[in-house]
């Protein structure tokens, strides 16, 4: 549920280099840390899964050109066998955006659309978005936001400026409040705020939580606890590949506790069902 496409075919670059050289720092591993949509199709073909594959349309927050979410969407049309393209809109553009994202829908077909608070630079809760958040209600879309730490900007002065506080995944209960047919996914565990989101996604039955991002080792107690239980059909699983591969986080995920009846829910069912794409087939 959870991968990005970090370059373009024409050799952009989803962020600066400054911003690209800490993430890799931060994360470390010696695989590729720009994949085109078709590196993606690739790799995940040679792993027989699929992927959710998406960019950040950060152009305010980060000044800086985003890939095209358009351009991703049809060269993953030629991959639909493992990728499922979504898009990404730029929240701090108004009217554009609201466009930009029915057209992604309408023309494009995406199921659904990735934000990055910290990155974009706005507090999803504020008045200014509803607009944006009611289109995306309308359209029948999965609106992903990153919540918690990123490794975006870590290590740098000031964080490159980029607030962690955007990405509080409390600022999310008011827009799953207003917006209840919105299905909101909080991606990554939440540190610090973990128990917040599991408050949310406890409360909120439109909401989910992907647990990309942070190896199954690295997890909050509590929340393993929770996707064990009561959230065992509230969670979903994603890597956020390249930053942290699949094979590394299956290897971590074995050595947690999770039961054996969880495990299809979390790695396979609850995303079929999120995405609409349960069939006889699948069942």
């Amino acid at each position: 549920m959870h991968t990005h496409v970090e370059a373009d075919h024409h050799g952009h670059l989803s962020l600066d280099q400054e911003l690209m050289d800490a993430s890799a720092a931060y994360f470390r591993g010696e695989h590729n840390r720009t994949p085109t949509v078709d590196d993606l199709a690739a790799y995940y073909r040679a792993r027989d899964m699929a992927a959710v594959i998406f960019t950040v349309d950060a152009g305010t927050g980060l000044d800086h050109p985003p890939l095209s979410s358009e351009e991703i969407v049809e060269r993953a049309a030629a991959h639909n066998d493992v990728l499922i393209p979504f898009g990404s809109v730029d929240p701090r553009r108004g009217e554009a955006a609201v466009r930009q994202a029915r057209r992604l829908v309408e023309e494009y077909g995406v199921k659904g659309f990735k934000f990055h608070p910290g990155l974009q630079a706005f507090a999803p809760d504020d008045p200014e978005f509803r607009p944006l958040w009611a289109a995306l209600e309308e359209l029948g879309t999965v609106a992903l936001f990153h919540t918690g730490q990123t490794g975006i900007g870590a290590g740098l002065p000031g964080g490159r400026g980029i607030k962690l506080r955007y990405s509080d995944p409390l600022l999310l209960d008011d827009v799953a409040a207003e917006f209840p047919g919105l299905t909101i996914v909080m991606a990554h565990p939440a540190v610090p705020w973990v128990d917040t989101q599991i408050s949310v996604a406890t409360h909120k039955a439109n909401v989910y939580i992907d647990l990309s991002g942070w190896s199954p080792k690295y997890f909050p107690p509590q929340l393993v606890r929770q996707l064990n239980g009561p959230l065992r059909h509230k969670v979903l699983f994603g890597s956020d590949f390249p930053v942290i591969t699949p094979d590394r986080w299956f290897a971590d995920l074995a050595k947690l506790e999770i039961k054996d009846e969880v495990k299809p829910l979390l790695l396979k069912e609850n995303a079929l069902r999120l995405l609409g794409l349960r069939t006889e087939e699948t069942a």
